[in-house]
């Protein structure tokens, strides 16, 4: 075999968890050997790639993106993931959970199943970018805040229904959206919990209470806070007061402009900090696509002027984590290694994926960005391969 070698050189890296001045980034069949500055070490041989002025960081991690260029991860295809995992690695993602949507129990097993061989299978080439878990989306959500979840495919939190999905997703689920206030949420999320999978409330109207019995039981996060959820009263916090109160839990955004206002995402970054916000897409099938009717799931959304929306309520969006980057950079004034991180150690860190994403160090995958000040997105690096 071919012994490849490629040194990445830039202003700075931000590494996970610290900023490294004149970085020397050495990658060796795909994988990173060596993360040193020039300063401590001579440049080593081989094809060296310059990027004078910017800051290179980890790759992006979305936990949450249902699709992207036109395809949706329910499909369930190497097509689908062949055509979104390409897009994806053009755009910085180095790693995704694919996020299933409430849909009939029957194509849910089916996708799920479909999602766990290909997973196994593994990523095609270097220049596609391959879930490396599932998030279930659906279908343990409220009524009150289903979103645009089918109302008749909702389901009450069962333990027999979610060992099925788990089963026919072969153990890669990582991560399930729990509606807190569901009568049996409580005993699944203690049962999903044991098998590691990670709670994230949302699609909720629960009070403070109910979300803090659910949280008690190990839950870790929250599915794109301020969407979705109880709205904010100063007697009765909800799930909303909660996340936005409690430390150690983990938070999600949808970092568009549309999903939340500037302010609110000033107010969830005050609230949260370095260490437990999350930036995610909750991309759908239209994200990279010109305007037009597109699906989620099985059910028809429209997609005009950076909308998506189905029966009138927003459906996802067609968001690029680099567009969030740089969004989030914006709207709160943070430095951009900040936002590095919400994008890539901070996904990890929740799902407990460190070893695989979320770092520039000596034996990662070597799956890299580019970025400048502004946070946007000049290179993307994909196993090695400048894509």
């Amino acid at each position: 075999m071919t012994h490849m070698r490629t040194v990445f050189t830039a202003d700075r890296l931000w590494d996970g968890t610290r900023l490294i001045e004149s970085p020397v980034v050495v990658v060796e069949d795909g994988r990173i050997a060596q993360v040193a500055s020039a300063k401590d070490t001579a440049a080593p041989a081989g094809e060296t790639q310059v990027f004078p002025g910017l800051t290179l960081g980890p790759a992006f991690f979305d936990v949450h993106i249902h699709g992207s260029a036109g395809h949706d991860v329910m499909e369930g295809t190497s097509d689908a993931l062949n055509t979104i995992g390409s897009f994806l690695a053009k755009r910085g993602v180095g790693a995704y959970l694919a996020t299933t949507v409430t849909a009939p129990m029957d194509a849910t097993l089916k996708a799920l199943n479909g999602l766990a061989k290909l997973i196994e299978k593994g990523a095609p080439d270097e220049t596609t970018t391959w879930p490396i878990g599932i998030h279930f989306e659906g279908p343990f959500l409220s009524h009150a805040k289903r979103g645009v979840h089918p109302p008749d495919l909702l389901l009450p939190p069962q333990i027999e229904t979610f060992d099925k999905m788990y089963e026919a997703a072969e153990g890669h689920v990582r991560l399930m959206t729990l509606a807190p206030e569901l009568p049996g949420a409580v005993e699944l999320a203690a049962h999903a919990v044991k098998k590691g999978v990670r709670i994230s409330v949302g699609h909720s109207n629960a009070t403070a209470a109910e979300t803090k019995a659910v949280l008690a039981v190990g839950a870790t996060s929250a599915t794109h806070t301020f969407n979705a959820m109880r709205a904010l009263d100063h007697r009765e916090p909800g799930i909303l007061g909660v996340v936005l109160a409690k430390d150690d839990l983990f938070a999600e955004l949808i970092c568009d402009g549309i999903h939340t206002e500037p302010e609110l995402v000033q107010l969830w970054w005050k609230a949260k900090g370095i260490d437990r916000a999350i930036l995610i897409t909750d991309a759908m099938a239209a994200a990279g696509m010109p305007d037009g009717e597109y699906t989620l799931g099985g059910f028809a959304v429209q997609v005009a002027n950076g909308r998506a929306m189905a029966n009138g309520v927003l459906a996802g969006s067609v968001l690029t984590l680099e567009r969030a980057l740089k969004n989030f950079v914006e709207f709160t004034g943070a430095p951009v290694e900040s936002g590095l991180k919400l994008l890539s150690a901070n996904p990890a860190a929740m799902t407990g994926y460190s070893d695989r994403a979320g770092s520039v160090t000596a034996g990662q995958p070597a799956n890299l960005v580019a970025v400048d000040s502004t946070g946007k997105l000049v290179h993307s690096i994909h196993a090695g391969v400048l894509v």
